[in-house]
């Protein structure tokens, strides 16, 4: 099994958190496996979404519907191929407010190729 060393995995986060909060969509897609798996945090059990085109569809709906919004990470930890990262999300306007949450991510090649996001509250 080829699992990649935690300097590489944290790379490949720092490239996909550094177009997330740029919220550079294509810098993001090019940070993703063509099956990437992401699922959100929507209540009650979050959304599923699959492939390239749904997961660009659901960041692309995210960034356009809080353009301001920004993630911090407060915390992040790798084994191998494995990922938790702590963050907090603030978003601005009527009603400004903030959640916390963890994803738990997956590298393959270089490249995230699962991001699970789960919030407080």
């Amino acid at each position: 099994m080829n699992v990649p060393t935690d300097a590489a995995t944290l790379a490949a986060l720092d490239r996909f958190s550094a177009a997330f909060d740029a919220h550079d969509l294509d810098a993001l897609m090019a940070c993703i496996t063509d099956d990437c798996v992401f699922e959100s945090t929507r209540p009650p059990d979050g959304e599923r979404f699959e492939g390239r085109v749904a997961v660009r569809q659901a960041w692309a709906d995210l960034f356009a519907d809080s353009p301001g919004a920004q993630f911090t990470a407060e915390d992040q930890f790798v084994s191998g191929d494995r990922a938790v990262v702590l963050w907090r999300y603030d978003w601005s306007g009527d009603h400004p407010g903030h959640v916390r949450g963890v994803d738990v991510m997956t590298v393959r090649g270089g490249l995230v190729a699962a991001k699970r996001s789960y919030v407080k509250g």
